[in-house]
């Protein structure tokens, strides 16, 4: 199984492509594909065809994946675009830290 850097709920900076330099929060992270969906970026247009009676069809626009190495997680605390480090705590547990700060993300 590949490791993606990122997880739901996160907030990152794209680094490369159409939107790049937009934030916006991680709503869906795909390991086995490497690929990321961010909230307002990369959008795409969806033909939708209406499925029930009176339900509207039509173009609608949606969230498309990006690789996960287009974004950079941002620290909540220094608010910098940063690399995600690794710490091992005293209890055993492994936890996410900023490379810039070392706050816990």
């Amino acid at each position: 199984m590949n490791k993606v850097h990122v997880k739901t709920g996160d907030t990152v900076l794209v680094l490369s492509g159409k939107d790049k330099g937009k934030k916006g929060s991680v709503l869906a992270v795909s390991p086995k594909e490497g690929k990321v969906i961010v909230e307002k970026v990369n959008m795409v247009s969806k033909h939708v065809k209406p499925r029930r009676m009176g339900e509207p069809g039509g173009i609608i626009k949606a969230e498309g994946a990006m690789y996960a190495s287009k974004v950079q997680i941002i620290c909540p605390r220094c608010k910098k675009p940063t690399r995600v480090g690794h710490k091992i705590y005293e209890d055993g547990t492994k936890g996410r830290i900023c490379k810039k700060c070392g706050e816990a993300l």
